[in-house]
């Protein structure tokens, strides 16, 4: 609960977004695909890792890194929405 200027309770506000991760393999390159939804945007990354031919096949490595540098670049692409946003309501008239 969140007190209001007036010392009543308001009820905390709560959304849920959508986040799908989708990781794709083929040969020793692992793609992953990181697709969020805001009800309000879409915001969309793509992110991939190689195997080095000489390294052991271990398919959990190569879809572990494609999908943090797919969040990492879809982390990014949040950050600058919002500050894009802020940016933007800034430099908005203010009504009177």
């Amino acid at each position: 609960m969140t007190a209001t200027a007036d010392g009543s309770m308001t009820p905390p506000h709560t959304k849920e977004w959508a986040l799908r991760l989708d990781i794709y393999e083929e040969g020793d390159t692992t793609r992953a695909h990181a697709r969020l939804d805001t009800h309000d945007n879409v915001l969309e990354a793509v992110a991939e890792a190689r195997r080095n031919p000489h390294d052991r096949a271990v398919p959990e490595i190569g879809d572990e890194i494609a999908a943090g540098r797919a969040m990492i670049a879809l982390g990014e692409r949040l950050v600058r929405a919002g500050a894009s946003d802020v940016e933007a309501a800034i430099s908005a008239p203010r009504a009177r």
